[in-house]
């Protein structure tokens, strides 16, 4: 299961995410928002990244206007490897690399087609389990 949430500028590109995702068989589970009525993307960040660390969901989606908010805010909870990615390369490069548990995405600057692309290519690009990257990994989880 995927864990997925964003912000008020998020609901269209969610919505789309969740269908997709539906479409490969992978059930979501929407943490919000549900309304254009501005919110703080940091509460949605929280609830996405308990799910992800508590193991109710496997990896975890945050989308809000450019990526940039929520996927700071991920971050700044321990355990969490969130990256905010625009292109696929990023996205397969992140998985294999870093391990990301969360992708975030920016809905006002990744337009539906390319996100979905980016989706398909982080769920489906698997950790390389490289010494370096799990030094690396080690290091970050320290900090």
């Amino acid at each position: 299961m995927i864990a997925i949430g964003g912000d008020h500028a998020s609901l269209e590109l969610k919505a789309e995410i969740i269908e997709h995702l539906k479409g490969r068989g992978i059930e979501a589970k929407d943490f919000g928002t549900y309304t254009k009525e501005s919110c703080d993307y940091p509460d949605i960040a929280k609830l996405v990244a308990n799910a992800v660390l508590s193991g109710e969901c496997e990896k975890g989606i945050l989308i809000c206007g450019t990526g940039i908010g929520i996927s700071i805010a991920a971050n700044r909870i321990k355990g969490i490897r969130c990256a905010l990615c625009g292109d696929c390369f990023s996205a397969q490069a992140t998985r294999e690399h870093n391990d990301s548990n969360i992708l975030a995405l920016g809905a006002r600057v990744t337009a539906g087609g390319l996100a979905l692309k980016i989706v398909d290519t982080w769920l489906d690009t698997p950790f390389s389990e490289g010494p370096r990257h799990k030094q690396r990994i080690a290091k970050i989880e320290e900090m």
